[in-house]
């Protein structure tokens, strides 16, 4: 169904633009995360994010090709200014916790509000626990983390940026289900109303339809809203 590649490979036609957001708080490897789907990289001396960055990477989606736009920002408190435009026209968000600190998780339901306040009530959310590679020092055991995303309606996975563990599983996840929501949206609307160019959604403030029980379609969960 979907298959990865295309680091920086800008010849290609684009079917579809996806913004994504990567949020939560400092140092939980936001940004590692983001170098190691865009850019197949690891650093360990990290500098903390200052304002907000994005990165791009073109991947096949039901050949289809699609452009991830992942958006990076600051956890703390003074970058809070950017967040309507940071989450304007995103259609999938990932929220990033530490599993060796308690706190990162604990601040998750607040990310959640903040984001179901700025963004579209349809974006596909994925909660992900960050450097699995620790196990020795989890603080966050898994079924925590996964009975709050199953309450939530959220997807989730536990990654590992350092070791590349489920980091492309985990983007691949949500960029298949907008795929597959916006191809929906697709075949419903007909080509009558495309003006032409039904595959441009970049800049679009809401390009994902319908009710939020249909996100995730995966899971068993209610509507949130």
């Amino acid at each position: 169904m979907a298959s990865g590649g295309g680091y920086g490979d800008a010849s290609q036609k684009i079917d579809y633009v996806f913004k994504v957001v990567l949020i939560g708080d400092s140092a939980v490897g936001k940004s590692q995360i983001l170098a190691r789907f865009a850019r197949n990289e690891f650093s360990l001396d990290s500098k903390a994010t200052i304002g907000v960055e994005f990165q791009t990477r073109t991947l096949v989606i039901d050949h289809k090709s699609v452009k991830a736009q992942i958006w990076d920002t600051a956890g703390q408190e003074r970058y809070r200014a950017v967040t309507s435009a940071y989450y304007r026209g995103a259609v999938g968000a990932m929220l990033v916790y530490d599993i060796t600190k308690r706190l990162t998780f604990d601040h998750i339901p607040r990310w959640l509000e903040e984001l179901r306040n700025h963004a579209d009530k349809n974006i596909v959310i994925i909660l992900i626990g960050n450097k699995s590679d620790l196990e020795d020092q989890r603080a966050v055991p898994t079924e925590d983390a996964k009975e709050f995303a199953q309450k939530e309606g959220l997807f989730f996975l536990e990654t590992s940026a350092l070791q590349a563990t489920n980091v492309e599983n985990a983007f691949m996840t949500v960029l298949t289900e907008i795929f597959n929501i916006v191809n929906k949206k697709n075949l419903v609307a007909g080509e009558d109303q495309s003006n032409g160019n039904p595959a441009s959604l970049s800049g679009k403030k809401i390009l994902i339809p319908g009710p939020a029980q249909e996100i995730p379609a995966k899971s068993k969960c209610c509507s949130q809203l």
